[in-house]
Order: structure tokens, then sequence, then C-alpha cells
């Protein structure tokens, strides 16, 4: 089976791929062909390491939690000052 590379966060998006090629999921490690119905994920949003995932196997991954997305990730960092307050020095 394919590995994931870590990441903090992922985008998940439909892929629109008509190019004649077969990928390998990186959740399943089955085959994918490129006119099947699949979705692109990208590590922190970086397009240029995208891989071509299976739709439900991604979507297994993210209900499992090995999929966080960008507000997911958002979520668990501390909360920082808002702009005003650093502005006037003061701590949340």
């Amino acid at each position: 089976m394919a590995k994931l590379e870590k990441a903090d966060w992922w985008t998940i998006r439909r892929a629109q791929n008509r190019k004649p090629a077969t990928y390998t999921c990186p959740f399943c490690g089955g085959f994918l062909p490129s006119m099947s119905e699949h979705v692109l994920i990208a590590p922190e949003g970086d397009t240029s390491r995208r891989r071509h995932a299976h739709t439900a196997c991604a979507a297994a991954a993210r209900k499992a939690g090995r999929l966080p997305s960008r507000d997911d990730w958002l979520k668990t960092q501390p909360k920082q000052p808002g702009l005003l307050a650093r502005l006037l020095g003061r701590r949340a």
C-alpha cells in the first residue's frame, strides 16, 4: 500500500483529469483509472505534491481523522490576539 507524506492539513477536490493514465490510490494501494470518479488530495494546499485517490477511500480517511482539512487544523492551533490587541500590547 502507498503511504501519504506527513502534513498538518489537506485540501480535497474532485478530479477532472481526462489524461489516459492509471494512478495508485495512496490509501488502499488499488489502481485508479483517470477517467473514473476520484479526488485529488494535496498536502497543505501544495498542488505540486497532489495525489489521486478513490473518493470512498478519501472519505473514509477523512471520517477516521487521517485527512484533516485546514479548518480542522486551525481549530487545534492556539488562538492569536487580534490586531487591535497586538497594537495595544494586550494579551488574549
